[in-house]
């Protein structure tokens, strides 16, 4: 079974992620997976600038996110982000965040991607995309 790629990223939780109750903010997450997504792409060697500039955009359609433990400003953090394709015509990007040094689990989840052209219809991904991420 061949190995999912995968990009790592380490970052700093901000003090504008936190919120009263002295942790991340929740919805925090959504942005910390899209920048882990951008990075993956960027990883593989096509960002997602290229992707759109050849008419092939990922407009999220679904998310999920497990929270499973907390951060505070300062901490810091490893973002590990991986990719499927999920049926013929969306992307899946998995996301898993966990402090840097201890490892302890901050939250895991994902994000579905619509694979559409510039005007937002659903198309068959072009073979490049396909051998990006498989």
């Amino acid at each position: 079974m061949k190995q999912a790629r995968a990009n790592v990223v380490y970052f700093r939780v901000r003090y504008c992620d936190t919120d009263q109750m002295k942790s991340y903010y929740n919805a925090r997450v959504l942005e910390w997976f899209e920048w882990g997504r951008t990075e993956f792409l960027r990883a593989l060697g096509k960002p997602y600038t290229q992707w759109e500039a050849q008419g092939v955009l990922l407009p999220v359609c679904e998310t999920h996110i497990k929270f499973l433990g907390r951060a505070q400003y300062d901490d810091r953090l490893k973002m590990t982000t991986t990719a499927t394709m999920a049926g013929r015509a969306r992307l899946k990007c998995h996301c898993a965040i966990e402090h840097a040094d201890s490892g302890e689990p901050v939250c895991a989840g994902h994000t579905i991607h619509a694979i559409t052209d510039a005007e937002g219809r659903p198309i068959r991904p072009p073979s490049w995309v396909i051998d990006l991420v498989s």
